[in-house]
């Protein structure tokens, strides 16, 4: 990747960083992805005190259906157990196959357990924080809404995931979708700086158009 390609790259990654304050929450919900580091930093906030229960949520898509056989959700259950997260502190939506029924089926969860949620983290990719509080606030207005993901670079979760067209596929993707879902009335509208949409369009002539939504 180039220079002004990995620069447009950073620019995304810095919008879709919400910046906010972590601080303990009702519940937690860890968005399924291909990214078991949404599981291990679940896993550290549990253990610092941020929430007392965990709701993992996500079923497969064909990005994750060879990483995560059994399911994104059983596998970040499994990786968060294995760091020390007690069994009765972890609940498993394992159904939703993108972000807006990863919060809708966790909120259905956790009202069927008779949960009482004012306050809700949501840990994502990094790149995932403002779709996701844009769904959420849409989707489950009612509740304080706080993002949160691991604290990484972009040129270190590269060099993590092992992937770099995955990852900036993604990025893409994600970044249309706060355009879109919010002109369609499936998230609340996010500001979208032109700096920022320069940089997707730059992206996207450049071949990293492979989950975006076409003819939209």
């Amino acid at each position: 990747m180039g220079e002004q390609l990995l620069a447009d790259v950073q620019v995304l990654w810095d919008y879709n960083h919400m910046g906010h304050e972590l601080r303990p929450c009702d519940i937690g919900i860890g968005l399924g992805s291909h990214d078991l580091g949404v599981a291990t930093r679940a896993a550290e906030l549990f253990h610092s005190g941020h929430f007392p229960l965990v709701v993992f949520s996500g079923a497969n898509a064909p990005t994750t259906i060879d990483r995560f056989p059994r399911g994104e959700a059983v596998h970040y259950r499994e990786h968060a157990l294995s760091l020390g997260v007690p069994d009765d502190a972890v609940l498993v939506e394992p159904e939703a196959k993108h972000t807006g029924a990863n919060i809708a089926l966790s909120r259905a969860l956790l009202e069927s357990q008779g949960v009482e949620v004012r306050s809700v983290m949501l840990i994502s990719r990094p790149y995932q924080q403002r779709r996701a509080y844009a769904a959420c606030r849409k989707i489950w207005p009612e509740v304080e809404v706080i993002c949160a993901s691991q604290d990484i670079s972009l040129v270190d979760y590269l060099a993590g995931i092992g992937d770099d067209a995955r990852v900036v596929n993604t990025i893409v993707a994600d970044t249309q979708r706060i355009k879109v879902y919010g002109e369609q009335g499936h998230a609340i509208p996010q500001e979208m700086p032109a700096e920022v949409w320069t940089a997707y369009e730059r992206l996207v002539q450049a071949g990293y158009d492979k989950r975006v939504i076409p003819d939209v």
